[in-house]
């Protein structure tokens, strides 16, 4: 995906986040956070935002993310609103050639924090949409092909990741609506130990061997996997503990 679709789609889900979590009302609590409230959704995301505007401006060095949220619940709308559109306008007059800290491979910096901020504004427009209950508006299959691969060959591969197994298993997530002409990786074969995971894109997974296999469409596998959707809702075949594992221990 280009850094310019990554822009759009955190413009938008950021607007809807904002939106959603007003008529949601502040505490009303957030089903896929458990013991976090609507204010707790927004307070996360809009530090967040300013937390990764302050890259875009060139930080080099990694600096911890710090709640800023006014304690005034009437004074959190405007206030998110501002830092969702500061780290909207940061990423769009940011140079192609942006040096800053990161923590995840990519092209560049500037192609990192678009795509990582994407992702998480539009994981918690999710939550508030969830908070609502409001009609869920999908994501495009190569949108969440992009977060699924993001989450399982960025985040998970990395030592903190808590998904681990005593003996040595292996877990294919394979999306049903992949195109197999593009770039883009449809399907990961994850190999589990006690070590962090290793991930491999698979351009073929048909005869990747296999503990367990998840299978389904795009967009909902990108939400089981990032815990905001139903395993129900997609095919699981072999050892259904894998999904179990998955549920408890990948949050990041």
């Amino acid at each position: 995906m280009e850094t310019a679709d990554f822009i759009e789609t955190l413009r938008r889900d950021g607007e809807l986040l904002a939106d959603f979590a007003v008529r949601a009302g502040w505490g009303t609590a957030v089903p896929t956070c458990p013991g976090w409230q609507v204010r707790d959704l927004v307070a996360h995301t809009g530090s967040v935002h300013r937390w990764a505007a302050g890259y875009l401006a060139g930080r080099t060095q990694r600096t911890p993310i710090e709640s800023c949220a006014p304690k005034d619940d009437h004074a959190l709308p405007a206030w998110f609103r501002d830092g969702h559109r500061e780290l909207v306008e940061g990423i769009t007059a940011a140079p192609a050639n942006l040096e800053c800290w990161t923590f995840l491979p990519a092209p560049t910096p500037l192609a990192f924090w678009a795509r990582r901020q994407a992702h998480e504004t539009a994981v918690h427009r999710v939550d508030a949409e969830r908070a609502l209950g409001a009609e869920h508006r999908e994501f495009t299959p190569e949108f969440a092909r992009d977060g699924i691969d993001e989450l399982l060959a960025g985040f998970h591969v990395r030592s903190r990741s808590q998904v681990r197994t005593e003996q040595p298993r292996t877990l294919l997530v394979r999306a049903t609506d992949g195109v197999p002409d593009t770039e883009q990786p449809s399907a990961w074969l994850l190999r589990l130990s006690q070590e962090a995971p290793c991930v491999e894109r698979l351009a073929d997974p048909s005869g990747a061997p296999a503990d367990c296999t998840v299978r389904g469409p795009s967009a909902a596998l990108y939400l089981a996997l990032w815990n905001r959707g139903r395993y129900e809702d997609l095919d699981v075949t072999g050892d259904a503990s894998l999904v179990e594992l998955w549920r408890r221990a990948s949050a990041v």
